[in-house]
């Protein structure tokens, strides 16, 4: 696993390979009808015990890194727009993150995504959470746009 240097932009963290495992799933994508082509969609990611990232974070308490945190929403943009037959986005600015509660090994992550079109690019605002309550608000801004 390679984590992106110092210092490195969203471009950096776009192209880095991914530090998580785990799958995400597609729960539900839904069209809001208005003119700026927002979706509403829902996707789950399950946090296996056996990531290899908790070896190290931490050893004798393992929690899930913010940054993968992050990872989980633009997978999860990537995802729904696969699955709506966009092309894919990429990272172009992490614009907000606030971690709000830890993520344990076993936890199931969800994430309540909002993507609209905002000048020739995606906004998408997000709120991770696991079973306990939330985990994350985050904000990017990627490549593409959502059809209408």
């Amino acid at each position: 696993m390679t984590a992106a240097p110092a210092g490195a932009g969203a471009a950096d963290f776009a192209l880095r390979p991914s530090l998580v495992d785990a799958a995400v799933e597609v729960v539900s994508v839904e069209r809001s009808g208005e003119a700026d082509g927002t979706l509403t969609a829902v996707t789950t990611i399950g946090i296996e015990k056996t990531e290899q990232l908790f070896d190290g974070h931490y050893a004798d308490f393992p929690i899930f890194p913010g940054v993968c945190v992050m990872e989980c929403v633009q997978r999860s943009v990537m995802a729904v727009a696969e699955r709506s037959g966009m092309a894919e986005p990429e990272l172009l600015a992490v614009e907000s993150t606030r971690f709000l509660g830890a993520v344990y090994p076993g936890d199931l992550l969800t994430v309540h995504l909002d993507v609209r079109n905002d000048e020739g690019t995606l906004r998408c605002r997000a709120k991770a959470f696991t079973e306990r309550g939330d985990a994350a608000s985050v904000r990017l801004r990627m490549t593409g746009e959502v059809a209408a």
